[in-house]
């Protein structure tokens, strides 16, 4: 029997085989091995034996393991506390801690909730230093462990998934998550490599060792720890976590499904939206539902899993049915459904200030115009202002309906429009020197636009 040693670096971690534990006599009382190599100590707390390297995570790393005292060496889930990444001190303590809540939040979760791995042990164990004489601590988590495929390789196996499959697995893990929020949980972590399929089709949601526990309020303070194009800004940027965090995360894991893309190719960090559905072909209604979960204001989001579900399964209304005099039963209409939530898709603050730049410019081309016509040609000044004020106003809806939008309009309709009013001020021989008013009017908005979001947002965190 191979055993495999869980000592970080070790570089014979697989060749460590004893022909002798397999004897099931001695396999069950034998008291220790230790690694060929290093001298760690292989059957951890006595009875877990490492078969193979699972994976590595954050700052976990999981093995396959068999439980020897199991009638059966029955399968299970080692995970060694191992941060992947260089940590200072503040940092390791952090990333320690949320190592042994996971531990908590198993033993919590769980064994209450059949799609959540159930917690077997958590140990500390202390070994002979390897090249150093200083002794190393070690700590371990073991936990169910779910025989099937994780919806990552699931998705690199099949191709995109159909309207069909994703609903299905958005409707499963908020059901999941439904049973975590309400035990004051929030997972920070969901992804397709962290949701697994078993061999009978059910989905379980996987490494909790980013949980973030919630003891006073609906959100806790982020702690910077995430995987990076499915966490949303407020995770991030180590603010504030809710709900809707995890929501935000898996509307992500589901378009990914959905287009077969990575987060990054459907992010356009430019006007800060998700562009997505030109990849795909789904329902206005669904589209409506991931679209209201994926919006960046967390206030903005459903604030719940059951407030999703429900907008995913809207009640149906039955009519009352008025009595018949004759004696045959009523026949009642078939019921109505109802609507899904209207979406506000919002404007982030490089679109308001873009926004207000493309608007200061084009209100100055139109007022410069004005100017010229009037002087040159007489024109009626308040005829010009009445049709100055219905092009500035008809350009802000146009906005505000998004038919006109940050980017390429940004850029080409004020290129045009400054050629235009070139053009004219040249025919009308007038002063070109007006040219720089819309760039000078354009700075200004942009500068009282900047000043009054930032009022907005101090006094939004105030209250």
């Amino acid at each position: 029997m191979k055993i495999y040693c869980t000592r970080p670096g070790c570089l014979g971690a697989d060749r460590n085989s004893f022909t002798d534990l397999e004897d099931q006599m001695t396999l069950k009382t034998v008291q220790q091995k230790f690694c060929a190599t290093c001298g760690m100590p292989l059957i951890l707390d006595g009875r877990y034996l490492p078969e193979r390297l699972l994976g590595q995570g954050g700052f976990g790393t999981a093995f396959l393991a068999k439980d020897r005292r199991s009638p059966t060496l029955k399968s299970c889930v080692v995970k060694q506390f191992q941060p992947s990444f260089d940590l200072n001190p503040q940092q390791l303590a952090t990333a320690q801690n949320l190592f042994e809540r996971e531990a908590h939040v198993l033993e919590q979760l769980g064994n209450k909730h059949p799609q959540i791995p159930d917690l077997f042990a958590y140990f500390p164990l202390e070994a002979p230093g390897w090249r150093s004489s200083k002794p190393q601590q070690f700590f371990y988590i073991v936990q169910e462990y779910i025989t099937g495929e994780n919806l990552e390789k699931e998705l690199a196996t099949k191709g995109q998934f159909s309207e069909t499959e994703a609903r299905e697995v958005l409707q499963e893990v908020l059901k999941i998550l439904e049973f975590v929020h309400d035990h004051d949980v929030i997972h920070r972590d969901i992804k397709p490599s962290n949701i697994m399929r078993d061999r009978q089709g059910r989905l379980h949601l996987l490494d909790f060792g980013a949980v973030k526990q919630v003891t006073q309020s609906a959100g806790g303070t982020s702690t910077g720890i995430y995987s990076l194009g499915f966490a949303p800004s407020e995770q991030m940027r180590g603010y504030t976590v809710f709900p809707s965090t995890d929501l935000y995360a898996l509307a992500v894991t589901c378009i990914v499904l959905l287009t077969g893309k990575e987060p990054q190719e459907l992010f356009d960090s430019y006007s800060d939206q998700w562009k997505w559905k030109q990849f795909v072909q789904i329902s206005d209604e669904l589209a409506t539902i991931l679209d209201k979960m994926l919006l960046p204001t967390p206030s903005d989001r459903f604030g719940s899993a059951t407030q999703v579900l429900t907008a995913l399964n809207p009640p149906q209304i039955q009519p009352i049915s008025q009595p018949s005099p004759l004696p045959s039963p009523p026949v009642s209409p078939p019921p109505t459904q109802l609507q899904p939530p209207a979406i506000t898709r919002s404007f982030s603050s490089l679109q308001l200030l873009s926004s207000a730049a493309f608007t200061g410019f084009e209100g100055g081309v139109l007022a410069c115009l004005g100017v010229a016509l009037f002087k040159v040609s007489n024109f009626n000044p308040i005829l010009l202002l009445i049709i100055g004020l219905g092009v500035f106003t008809g350009l802000i809806f146009a906005q505000y309906q998004r038919w006109v939008e940050a980017g390429f309009d940004f850029i080409i309709i004020p290129f045009i429009s400054i050629g235009i009013l070139y053009f004219i001020l040249l025919k009308l021989n007038f002063y070109i020197i007006l040219t720089t008013v819309p760039f000078i009017i354009a700075i200004f908005a942009v500068a009282v636009t900047a000043l009054f979001r930032l009022v907005y947002l101090m006094l939004q965190r105030i209250l």
